[in-house]
């Protein structure tokens, strides 16, 4: 996980109370509406592209070491 997604994470885990399912089960829509609620200063959900480089490294149903 690159240091950005690490803090993403730990943002939603840690100061909005997410379990990592959960976390990771959010759509874009929701994870902007979270971030929202932080206030104007906070950063942006990062963009799309990132979005879908991650979801082909990390696909559904695979662990972090590409095993079902």
């Amino acid at each position: 996980m690159s240091a950005s997604w690490q803090g993403w994470f730990a943002l939603g885990v840690v100061r909005l109370g997410l379990n990592p399912s959960a976390f990771w089960a959010l759509s874009v829509l929701e994870w902007r509406a979270l971030c929202s609620a932080l206030g104007p200063d906070a950063a942006s959900p990062p963009e799309r592209g990132v979005l879908e480089t991650l979801m082909r490294r990390f696909p559904d149903g695979e662990n972090h070491d590409g095993h079902v």
